[in-house]
C-alpha cells in the first residue's frame, strides 16, 4: 500500500531507512527531529481572522492608509504587543513593545538590519532600490548612509550651514510679518509658510543654491504629488504584475510623476556640476549634498551614481528631513498653544540665556535652555513624525517574546505605542517636558532602552 505521510519527520526518517547505513539513518533522523521541533515550539504572533487566499491584503485595498494607522492600533489593544498580518507570501510582523523592540534592533541588530525586497512601485521611484531608506543591508547601504551622516548630519557640518540657517529663517519671519502688517484680516496656514522655509532651507544645502520662490515651490508641489498618491497607486503594489496591464493608467501616471521629478530636478545637478568644475571648495560655505554624490563610488557595481539615482536621493533627502521637521514644529507650537504655563516657562528660559537687545538665538545658546530641549523630546515621545519605523526584514528563523518570527518576514516597529505606554511614562496622554529635566541623561541612542 501506498504509505501517507503525516508530517515532514516521517518522510526523513523513511528515506534515511531505505537509502543510508543505521548510523546515517540516526543521524539524518536527529537532525530532522531539531530542525522540525525548532520550528513547532514556537508559533507565529497571533493574527487577526484572514480570508481564505487574500489573507489580511484587502484592508490594503479598502482602507485609506490613515485608517490603517487606526486599525493597527486597535490590533495591539486586542493581539498585544506582537502580531502578524498575513499580506502576500511573508507574514508581517508588528511590534508594540519597547523591550521587544530593543531586543530585536539593540541585541540582534544584525539579524534584523536588512531591508526587504522593495514592492513593484517602489522599485520603480528608488531606482531598483538606490537611496538609503530601501537598500539592502550591506556595502552599498553602508556608503550612502556613511556619505549622508559624515557628510551633512555630522555637528561640524550642521554648524556649516547656520548662515542658510538664517537666510531661511529670515525670509520666514518677512512672509509672515508681511502678512500680519496688512490691514485685512488673513487666515493663514502655518504649516504652508514652515514647509516652504524648510523647502528653502534644504534645496539650498541639497543643491549649494538658493533657489527663486517658484522653483522652490515646484519641487514642493512634485514631492506632495509623490506623497499623496500613495492611496491611489497601493492598488499596484498589491497586485505587481497584473497592475502593469488591468491598471495601465495609473503605471502611466506614475511614469509621468517620475518623468516630471527628474524634469525638474536634472537641471539642478547639472548646473551645480558644471558650477562645482569651475569653483574651489574652499570657497563655498558648505558642501552641498548633491557634491557628494558626484564622486560617491559604488564598489560592488564598480561605477559611479547616474544622474536618475542622484535625483532619487535628492527625492529623499526632502522627504526625510522636511515632513518630520514640520510635523515636529507644528505640534511644538500648538502644544504651547493648548499650555500657556510651559509657553511662559520657555520664554522666561529664552530671557534668562539671550542678552538684552539681541534679537536672535544663537547656536551656542540652544546648549544653555534645557527645557527648550525637553520640550523637543516630549514632542517627540508624545507626537513622533512618524508612527511606524521603516520596515526591517529578518536574514534568518529568530525567536522574539516567545514568538517564532521566521526568515524573510517584514517586520514593522509601531514607534506611537512605545511613547504611550502607562508602565514606562506617568500619565502617558499628558504633555509634561518636565519628565525629561528628572530624567536628564535620558538615552536619546535607545543603546541602554528604547522608550
Amino acid at each position: 500500500k501506498i504509505v501517507r505521510f503525516v508530517n515532514p519527520l516521517e518522510k526523513w526518517e523513511l528515506v534515511s531507512s531505505l537509502s543510508l547505513s543505521p548510523s546515517s539513518s540516526l543521524l539524518l533522523s536527529v537532525v530532522a527531529l531539531n530542525r522540525y521541533t525548532k520550528k513547532r515550539s514556537h508559533q507565529l504572533p497571533p493574527s487577526p481572522p484572514t480570508i481564505p487566499f487574500f489573507g489580511n491584503l484587502l484592508w490594503l485595498l479598502v482602507k485609506p492608509f490613515s485608517r490603517v494607522k487606526a486599525l493597527s492600533l486597535s490590533l495591539h489593544e486586542i493581539y498585544g504587543p506582537i502580531y502578524t498580518l498575513h499580506i502576500g507570501s511573508k507574514p508581517l510582523i508588528v511590534i508594540a513593545s519597547h523591550s521587544l523592540a530593543h531586543q530585536a534592533l539593540i541585541a540582534n541588530g544584525a539579524i534584523f538590519a536588512d531591508r526587504p525586497q522593495a514592492i513593484a512601485t517602489e522599485k520603480f521611484l528608488s531606482c531598483d532600490q538606490h537611496n538609503i531608506t530601501l537598500a539592502f543591508y550591506g556595502p552599498k547601504w553602508l556608503r550612502l548612509r556613511r556619505n549622508l551622516t559624515y557628510n551633512i548630519l555630522h555637528t561640524s557640518r550642521i554648524a556649516s550651514f547656520a548662515g542658510a540657517r538664517k537666510w531661511a529663517l529670515d525670509a520666514l519671519l518677512n512672509r509672515l510679518k508681511s502678512l500680519s502688517s496688512s490691514d485685512e484680516y488673513h487666515h493663514t496656514e502655518i504649516r504652508d509658510h514652515i514647509q516652504h522655509a524648510l523647502f528653502s532651507l534644504f534645496t539650498f544645502i541639497c543643491f549649494g543654491e538658493k533657489l527663486e520662490d517658484m522653483k522652490i515651490q515646484d519641487i514642493k508641489n512634485l514631492q506632495r504629488r509623490l506623497q499623496s498618491s500613495f492611496d491611489e497607486f497601493k492598488v499596484l503594489k498589491v497586485f505587481a504584475c497584473l497592475g502593469k496591464f488591468v491598471f495601465l493608467k495609473r503605471w502611466e501616471k506614475l511614469r509621468q510623476l517620475r518623468q516630471d521629478q527628474e524634469k525638474l530636478m536634472v537641471p539642478l545637478i547639472k548646473a551645480r556640476k558644471a558650477m562645482r568644475e569651475g569653483k574651489n571648495e574652499k570657497d563655498e560655505p558648505f558642501l552641498p549634498y548633491v557634491d557628494t554624490l558626484f564622486d560617491l563610488q559604488l564598489k560592488e557595481e564598480n561605477r559611479k551614481l547616474e544622474e536618475k539615482e542622484i535625483v532619487t536621493l535628492c527625492s529623499e533627502f526632502f522627504t526625510a528631513g522636511i515632513d518630520t521637521t514640520s510635523t515636529a514644529l507644528e505640534w511644538i507650537m500648538a502644544n504651547l498653544m493648548k499650555h500657556p504655563h510651559i509657553q511662559d516657562k520657555l520664554f522666561k528660559e529664552i530671557k534668562g540665556v539671550v542678552s538684552d537687545g539681541e534679537v536672535e538665538i544663537k547656536d551656542d545658546d540652544l546648549r544653555k535652555m534645557p527645557y527648550l530641549r525637553a520640550i523637543i523630546l516630549e514632542n517627540l515621545r508624545r507626537h513622533p513624525p512618524s508612527h511606524f519605523l521603516i520596515p526591517h526584514t529578518v536574514t534568518k528563523d529568530v525567536v522574539l517574546g516567545g514568538f517564532f518570527v521566521p526568515k524573510n518576514s517584514i517586520v514593522i516597529f509601531m514607534v506611537v505605542e512605545m511613547g504611550r505606554n502607562p508602565n514606562l511614562w506617568e500619565n502617558p496622554m499628558e504633555f509634561k517636558p518636565e519628565r525629561f529635566l528628572i530624567n536628564g541623561d535620558f538615552d536619546i541612542s535607545g543603546t541602554k532602552e528604547i522608550k
